[in-house]
């Protein structure tokens, strides 16, 4: 594979997928190595709130976060080529989807349950896990937007194992697949 300076990325990139897939992490890697801008639509309407997204959904409810992430990913495809990693909600809802289509190219990152459990069991920043059975929350998610997330433009298979590079490399190759969006040079 040719090194990532000889690729030029023309359109914006997606990641979509469930909390614990890595969309952060893949997103700021691929981001660096193809030198454009990483931005995480879930900090962007953080900031533009003054909340976290904990708060916002305590507050105000999901129906209005959901409201804000489209308003604010509307924002985020009109700003050019770059990697955007959105929550794992923002892609379940037909006008993100179209948005994206029209604007960029989704990347589902498809991890399994157990890496995703792995990844998010720990953590207290995930609103829709504060339950008596975060784990059978997260499965029910899982089979719930599987579904959708398999209508993204490219399918990353994401290995529990695998390091933030390996997936960067592999997505780096899934995105050469489509020279409409990434330019070997």
């Amino acid at each position: 594979m040719a090194s990532a300076a000889a690729y030029r990325l023309k359109r914006s990139v997606v990641l979509v997928g469930m909390m614990g897939s890595g969309k952060t992490a893949i997103g700021r890697s691929l981001a660096s190595t193809l030198h454009v801008p990483f931005v995480d639509s879930d900090t962007a309407i953080e900031e533009a709130a003054a909340l976290s997204i904990a708060e916002i959904f305590a507050r105000d409810g999901e129906a209005f976060f959901r409201r804000r992430e489209t308003e604010v990913l509307r924002r985020l495809l009109a700003g050019g080529a770059q990697i955007i990693s959105t929550g794992g909600g923002a892609f379940l809802a037909a006008e993100n989807r179209d948005m994206i289509a029209r604007d960029a190219i989704a990347v589902w990152l498809d991890a399994d349950l157990n890496t995703l459990w792995e990844r998010v069991r720990h953590k207290d920043t995930r609103p829709l896990l504060r339950t008596p059975d975060p784990k059978g929350t997260l499965t029910r998610l899982l089979d719930q937007r599987r579904d959708v997330y398999a209508l993204a433009g490219l399918r990353l298979p994401v290995g529990i194992h695998a390091s933030i590079d390996d997936t960067t490399q592999d997505a780096l190759r899934l995105l050469a697949t489509r020279p409409d969006f990434l330019e070997t040079i």
